[in-house]
């Protein structure tokens, strides 16, 4: 089959490799017809190489057709349309049952000390095949997959397989109070869905800060406020902004979807690349250590901005495990901090009676560009400079 495989920082191309077969009872096949380029990718295409492989298997946004199921499989035939979540998990154990899958005890990359494996990232996460490719096997088949109807086109339902749930889990640990106020930092596909999320369930105030015009715009058309990076000269000049349309205490909650690759962190930017260049031995340990050191500059906008008493909620990937943060700040200001990976199937059967008819989030036209497997790499690229109005692509094999 043809797929997208990781060669080198900011070197990926499209391969003919071995198709995949089920391995294990609980496994299923799927041909795959939906495939999203996700901002964590670009994080592996120049960020985390110390923890890629060449040949590893791009993509972790899969949606397509069960083609064989393993025979501890229920529930699923051969036939079925499918959205598969972009974390493995077993649905049974503590973990699971307690709403995080993403936390899985039968699945957790133990030799990692990390949670569940992800599909296309990374050693840390298992180094599974990813889904930017023709086929897909997927562990643990009786629970992820989630069935949807036959008609719509992929566009309706594909992002519950990553977009969707983030988005939701970001707003939810925001605690937006009904009628409050929320600030999202950066409008790429995580930012602009939760605004939309936050506005559906209730937020009263939402505003955006991103620094490219085509995003700005794009949410601007949905209702939301925005601020643009770059027309303030200080970041207090930007806080000063939003306090003004919040009370004059701030909002009560910001969404980072930034993450590790922010703006106006050159010391970490510098750290990071350095880091891509060394051995692969010794890459892994920097960036394990210092990778994410002074590249914080989403979290503490984020920090300067909240109320007292706000919550500050992170769905932006962070890969720096020596970060200095405000921590006096932080602790005077009474900040909640709440974060981590989307528990897709936690939030799937909240979000699955939105993608109806009337389509209340928009995710008919939420895709920028629709591209053939082929156009993957230029995509990247694209994606990765934030040309051509980019915010998301769906890849067709």
């Amino acid at each position: 089959m043809k797929a997208v495989t990781w060669q080198g920082r900011r070197d990926v191309r499209v391969e003919t490799v071995p198709d995949p077969a089920v391995q294990e009872p609980t496994d299923a096949v799927i041909r795959i017809t939906s495939s999203g380029l996700c901002g964590s990718d670009l994080h592996l295409y120049e960020v985390l190489t110390p923890f890629m492989t060449e040949g590893d298997i791009l993509g972790h946004e899969p949606m397509g057709v069960v083609e064989e199921t393993g025979s501890e499989v229920s529930g699923l035939s051969p036939g079925d349309r499918v959205v598969v979540p972009f974390q493995i998990a077993c649905g049974t154990c503590y973990m699971c049952r307690e709403g995080l899958p993403t936390q899985c005890e039968t699945t957790q990359v133990r030799e990692q000390d990390m949670g569940a494996p992800l599909f296309g990232y990374t050693s840390l996460y298992g180094s599974v095949p990813g889904a930017q490719a023709e086929y897909l096997r997927v562990p643990q088949a009786q629970y992820g997959p989630i069935k949807v109807p036959e008609g719509p086109a992929d566009d309706r339902f594909v992002y519950l397989s990553d977009v969707l749930p983030t988005a939701w889990q970001a707003v939810r640990y925001a605690d937006v109070p009904r009628g409050g106020s929320v600030v999202v930092l950066g409008l790429g596909p995580i930012g602009d869905m939760a605004c939309r999320v936050a506005r559906h369930l209730g937020a009263d105030t939402v505003i955006g800060v991103d620094l490219v015009p085509e995003r700005l715009e794009r949410a601007r058309a949905r209702g939301v406020d925005v601020h643009d990076l770059t027309a303030f000269d200080r970041q207090q000049d930007l806080v000063d902004a939003v306090r003004d349309r919040t009370g004059g205490r701030g909002p009560d909650a910001v969404i980072d979807a930034v993450g590790t690759e922010a703006h106006g962190s050159p010391v970490g930017r510098t750290a990071q690349q350095a880091a891509g260049l060394l051995p692969k031995s010794w890459s892994t340990r920097l960036t394990e250590k210092t990778g994410g050191v002074d590249r914080l500059a989403a979290l503490r906008l984020a920090i300067a901005l909240v109320r007292r008493g706000g919550t500050i909620s992170v769905s932006g990937v962070y890969g720096g495990s020596a970060s200095p943060l405000p921590l006096l700040t932080m602790f005077d200001k009474q900040i909640q901090l709440r974060m981590g990976q989307a528990n897709v199937r936690t939030w799937s059967d909240e979000i699955m009676p939105l993608l109806t008819d009337e389509d209340p989030l928009g995710v008919d036209d939420f895709a920028t560009h629709h591209i053939p497997l082929g156009e993957a790499p230029a995509a990247y690229d694209t994606f990765q400079h934030k040309r051509d109005g980019a915010v998301k692509f769906l890849i067709r094999p």
